[in-house]
């Protein structure tokens, strides 16, 4: 997949050194793999660290949960668009104005 925008983990990553590296461990899977739908990215994370908001929205959980990361997926593009890196308090705080 082409993930959009790297920089958005960086700068997540240098704020919180403790995420550079798990961060960059799903960088790495998601840009080797090609999926083809939900069930995939359900199959490859486990359906407990991966959640379908509807829509193209998807949340990882990072780290034991300690961290989410928002994304579009864009299957038929092969593509991923990261819209927001959180630590568990920050996206639960989104979530429940999100909803």
């Amino acid at each position: 997949m082409r993930v959009i925008s790297r920089k958005r983990l960086l700068q997540f990553g240098a704020k919180h050194p403790q995420a550079a590296k798990p961060l960059d461990v799903w960088f790495r899977i998601m840009k080797a793999t090609k999926f083809g739908g939900p069930d995939e990215v359900a199959a490859k994370f486990g359906s407990q660290n991966v959640s379908f908001l509807g829509g193209e929205l998807t949340v990882y959980d990072i780290s034991g949960n300690k961290y989410r990361v928002v994304t579009a997926m864009v299957y038929e593009g092969k593509a991923v668009y990261i819209k927001h890196v959180f630590t568990h308090p920050e996206y639960d705080k989104w979530n429940k104005k999100r909803r």
